[in-house]
């Protein structure tokens, strides 16, 4: 298939801007090069966030109605592109293009409209009080937005925080990460073809620390940040933040338990395990890649998932029948890598995978490993504790409630855990126990907008969804109605 070229543009004050240097995009599944992207520096930083301040009073008093027809009209034109969103997704992240075509550009649409919907049908509260005064609540929009993304599933990211800052009234500016370009210049274009005013919404390219994410985080003219990333970058963009105290909604990595008791229903726990593992190559927060499972059917359903495992098919992301695509970078690629290279160092067995596939040109030259299962291990052990990324999972049994708990709970993330049972009231006991922000039962990633989204210990703080992201993107205001 002959390699696109992208010419990617910050988009700023309802312009694209070409911006006075540029870095090179590579393909993961090749490492080609297909395009360029812009280099934000201080002055596209500024003028980004001058113009969402300029466009903020008009966007703001639009009224919630106005704000939903417009991104009513954003949404369906997502929509309407969805063809070239699902290539260009894939031509970002390297992952498989049937993973993209599964509702993947509907729920980015569904992001952008579920919030639209939702700034005007949810009214504000009102308190009598028996003296006759009366105290209602306005919620207003806090300003400029500064939303920061990551590159293991862009446009989904973007869309999730752009969706909830423009319904309730604030301007957007997006920087995705250098590694994945494309897919937010695409939703600029789209945006900018719906009219969405301008300044509304910018889009500034660049890459973090001494460039377009450390200067839009240390800004004065930003309010408030949105960051989904790894938990390290969370610190920094806390500290930067402190300066002129700017809301904050951090959700950052996870190491998710996938706990599997003895009475699980063993054919959905190896399909639910599948995709926890491998969705996206393991470069997914969510992601469940400690399997922790009661020893009466630890063999059995070890055999079951190495079985399953080996059916998974890794190469060209743009064929249909690929499961597994191609690691975002060499350097990622390499540093996953290295966790295999410690557990090979401990008393760690490799029973899958641990290799590259043998792939034919070019994907030969691209970031590809094969699905890794690991056993033989122990909780405090690195490939235990530390978010790995990527394809790469470990399989441990466990006698007991109890030491599963202990287990789950062991790691300095909190994010999400899924648990796989029969058992009703121990589905519940034990959801309740884990500490993660997101506890599926029997399942995997589903996701409801409605209901609260983020993580505890270090892999987060707030919580975005429904009411939890109409807390973070308006101020609540108090006034009180004298009846003199």
């Amino acid at each position: 298939m002959q390699s696109p070229s992208f010419h990617v543009q910050h988009y700023i004050g309802g312009a694209f801007v070409e911006g006075t240097r540029r870095f090179e995009i590579f393909y993961p599944a090749t490492n080609e090069i297909i395009g360029t992207a812009p280099e934000g520096r201080a002055e596209e930083v500024d003028a980004a966030v001058q113009a969402a301040t300029r466009a903020f009073a008009a966007w703001s008093r639009a009224g919630a109605a106005e704000r939903r027809r417009v991104l009513k009209a954003f949404a369906d034109a997502i929509r309407a592109h969805a063809e070239d969103l699902e290539r260009i997704e894939t031509w970002d992240v390297g992952r498989p293009i049937r993973e993209n075509r599964a509702g993947y550009v509907q729920r980015l649409a569904a992001n952008i409209e579920f919030f639209a919907d939702f700034a005007v049908t949810h009214g504000s509260e009102a308190y009598p009080m028996d003296s006759g005064y009366i105290n209602y609540v306005l919620r207003q929009p806090v300003g400029v937005a500064a939303l920061i993304t990551p590159w293991n599933v862009p446009m989904l990211q973007a869309t999730w925080k752009i969706g909830p800052a423009l319904a309730f009234g604030n301007t957007v500016v997006l920087k995705p990460a250098e590694l994945t370009p494309i897919g937010a210049w695409k939703l600029a274009q789209i945006a900018h073809s719906v009219g969405l005013p301008p300044g509304v919404f910018n889009v500034v390219h660049g890459f973090g620390p001494e460039s377009a994410g450390a200067l839009l985080t240390q800004h004065p003219g930003v309010q408030l940040i949105s960051f989904t990333g790894e938990s390290t970058t969370g610190k920094i963009i806390m500290g930067a933040a402190s300066h002129t105290l700017k809301r904050l909604s951090f959700e950052l990595g996870g190491k998710g338990a996938n706990i599997i008791f003895a009475d699980a229903d063993l054919d959905r726990a190896v399909a639910i395990s599948l995709r926890s593992s491998f969705f996206n190559q393991g470069e997914f927060c969510l992601a469940g890649p400690r399997l922790l499972v009661e020893r009466p059917i630890y063999d059995e359903f070890l055999q079951r998932f190495i079985t399953a495992t080996q059916t998974l098919h890794v190469g060209d992301p743009m064929d249909p029948e690929t499961t597994v695509g191609a690691l975002i970078a060499p350097e990622h690629l390499q540093r996953v890598c290295s966790y295999i290279d410690i557990a090979r160092g401990t008393q760690a067995e490799i029973v899958l995978g641990g290799d590259q596939p043998d792939l034919p040109a070019p994907f030969n030259r691209g970031n590809f490993l094969n699905p890794t299962i690991i056993v033989g291990v122990q909780p405090q052990d690195r490939v235990c504790q530390e978010e790995i990324f990527g394809p790469v999972v470990t399989v441990a049994p466990f006698d007991g409630e109890e030491e599963a708990l202990a287990i789950a709970n062991g790691v300095a993330y909190g994010l999400s855990a899924v648990v796989q049972t029969r058992n009703l009231g121990r589905a519940v006991r034990v959801a309740g126990a884990i500490d993660a922000g997101t506890v599926w039962i029997n399942d995997f990633f589903v996701r409801d907008l409605r209901v609260p989204f983020g993580g505890m210990k270090q892999s987060g703080i707030g919580r975005e969804g429904g009411h939890y992201s109409l807390e973070f993107f308006t101020e609540a205001k108090t006034v009180c109605l004298s009846n003199q």
